[in-house]
Formats: C-alpha cells, structure tokens, sequence
C-alpha cells in the first residue's frame, strides 16, 4: 500500500475509533440524526422508496426551515384510501464538469422521475410494492415485490425483484462504495429475503439471481446478508455477498463490509468500509471502498454534507489509489421541496486525467 493511501487509511481508521458508530437507506444520516430504524420512516423494511405515515408527516415538519400553510389540507400521508398509498421522487439538475486537458462540459438533465406504490392488501400482514423509474429514459420496475408479516410483526418474508441489503443505501449512487460494491439503485435483483427486527437488532439474508456485480446464469445465485445493531446515538453494523452466480472458469465474486453511524449533537457521522475479492476475471482482482461522512443540521432546513473517500481497483498494484472529496449543501425550504448545490474533486493517478475530474451540480429535488 502506498504512503499516500497508508495516510488515509490512518485517518479514517482514528475518525472511526472514535465515532463508530449506521443503518439506513435514502440518506442514512437522517436515520442516525433521530435515532430511528428504517421501518419507522419506510414501507420497505430496509429502507428506501416509499414513506409510511410517520416518515411523510416527520418530511414535513422536521425537515423544512418553514411549514407552509396549505388551506386547511392538513398533511400528507399518502393514503389513498385504507389500504393503497403512493408517493414519489423527482430531482432535475444542471451540472458541470472539468477535466484536466479537456473541454469543459455543463448540461441540464432529469435526474429521476420515479413513482412508488404500495397495497396493504391484508393490514399489517400481507403488501404489495412496487418502485417505478418512470424517466431519464425507458419505464423500469427497480422494486416490485410481496412483503409478508409474521405474527408479532418481527418477521418477514419478501419475494420479488428487490434491492439487495448491503451496507449504505446512499442517495448518491456515484459513490465510490455504491459502484465498487454493484449495490447501487441500478442494480436490484430478483429473488427472496428474509428478515427479523427485533429491539435493537435488524438481520436480513437475501438469495438471488446475482445481478449486483455480476450477470446472471443458472449455475449458482448471490447470497447477501446484512446485520445491524440500533442506539438512539449511534449503530453498527456488518454486511456479507458471496455471488456464485458469475459461473465459469474464473470463480465467483465476494464481498465483506463493516459500516456504522453516530450522532454528535448537530453532526451525523457514516462510516462505510468494503472489500472486494473478484474471481471472475483473469487475474484475479482485490478491491477496497471507504467513505467517511459528516452532515452538520447548522439550521432548520439547513444540512451541509462532507464527505471522503477512498477506493483502491487492485491492492496487487501499487500507487493506483483513488480519492474523492465532496461538499454538498442542502436546502429544504418548504415541504415537498429541496436545493442541493455540490461539489466534487477527484484526486487519482496523474496519468488519467479522468481521475482528476472537478465536478459540480445543483438539484431540484421534489417529493411527496
């Protein structure tokens, strides 16, 4: 390992010692900022998509610097009627991007159109779910799956085309540790989960077809599994993916990673490490993928998000490393409705000048 990448590692590994401390999805740092698990603010029960009732009504008076009145309304919740709920996410943005030796490029663009749904066919025992990306381009299904309850309302059975549970589900899907792992937003699978909520522990184990960081055949399937223990001040927690599904001659594609959160006073701290043992290329590749973020709440409305991160493509190479810092600013003056203005620098190897990008955007972002 280079003196460089030894350096980061150092000062990540002295941040962590002393915040370890996250399990959440769809911006976790909000999960850790209250102290609460994913099922308190989503339909899935592990995160993401679709708000139940508390999640829609804590969007609303929590997150906004103002309540607007609207006309006696009163709030949203998404209900339907008694037993469907919708709801949805839009983001537009303009981004720019410098590239050393390079033109400079800037562009509008819709980020995400996506539309979630969900049917209580059997209250409080049986779902139906489904999360559509209706735009940029083509309809596509990212979720659409059964959710079935067990008595005591701790375990759950889910089948159907799925997210995977591992590690941080981060907005950002350009995240090192969201590419390096394959468990991004473009990357759900068909398959079944089993989980158990109990106190402060959340466990799921998921069996695929091992579409996350591989193509899909009928030689194997990708088992995933995810543990977490829940503090109202902080948490920790462990994911494992052993994807045997790649078939061929070269071996399968495995995957380990510790993440965790903590919460002191305004600041919400993540932490994500992963390693990457790939067999299904010749030679074989090892991988590491870390982030280290901090989301300072410095006024209602109000969060700023620093973030670092750390990837190494091939520990069998030396001084390849690659590190990425980001600065993101996020502002929800109203309810349904949030600015974000970010900026992000990539420091690689000098020789790929794709590596040394400066990146910037500014988002619209509107919900319900």
């Amino acid at each position: 390992m280079s003196i460089r990448a030894l350096k980061t590692w150092s000062l990540w590994l002295l941040l962590a010692a002393q915040v370890l401390g996250v399990y959440a999805h769809a911006e976790p740092y909000l999960a850790v900022r209250e102290g609460l698990g994913c099922p308190s603010c989503h339909v899935n029960p592990t995160g993401g998509g679709l708000r139940t009732s508390f999640g829609d009504v804590y969007a609303q008076t929590q997150w906004p610097q103002q309540q607007l009145d609207l006309g006696g309304r009163g709030l949203w919740l998404g209900n339907l009627n008694d037993f469907l709920r919708v709801g949805g996410d839009l983001r537009d943005d303009f981004s720019w991007t410098e590239t050393p030796h390079e033109k400079k490029t800037d562009s509008f663009g819709l980020a995400e159109l996506a539309a979630y749904a969900a049917a209580e066919v059997i209250k409080n025992r049986l779902t139906l779910y489904v999360d559509e990306l209706l735009s940029p381009g083509a309809p596509e299904t990212r979720e659409a799956y059964g959710l079935l309850w067990f008595d005591q309302h701790e375990l759950y059975l889910k089948a159907g085309k799925m997210y995977l549970p591992y590690g941080l589900r981060l907005q950002d899907d350009s995240a090192f540790i969201r590419q390096v792992t394959g468990v991004d937003y473009e990357t759900s699978d068909n398959g079944a989960e089993l989980g158990f909520l109990h106190g402060p522990w959340s466990a799921q184990l998921a069996v695929t077809n091992g579409s996350a960081g591989g193509a899909s055949n009928s030689e194997g399937k990708e088992v995933t599994s995810s543990v977490v223990y829940v503090q109202p001040g902080w948490r920790l927690g462990g994911s494992f993916s052993d994807n045997g599904a790649n078939g061929g001659t070269h071996g399968e594609r495995r995957m380990g990673g510790l993440f965790a959160g903590l919460r002191t006073g305004p600041i919400a701290w993540l932490a994500e490490a992963d390693y990457i043992m790939d067999r299904t290329v010749l030679p074989n590749v090892n991988e590491y993928a870390g982030l280290l973020e901090a989301d300072w709440a410095f006024l209602r409305g109000h969060n700023l998000k620093l973030t670092a991160e750390y990837y190494d493509p091939d520990t069998h190479v030396g001084h390849n490393q690659e590190n990425r810092f980001s600065a993101v600013w996020e502002y929800t003056p109203v309810q349904f409705l949030q600015t974000r203005l970010g900026v992000r620098k990539y420091d690689g190897i000098p020789q790929d000048n794709t590596e040394n990008t400066l990146e910037g955007f500014l988002e619209l972002h509107g919900f319900f």
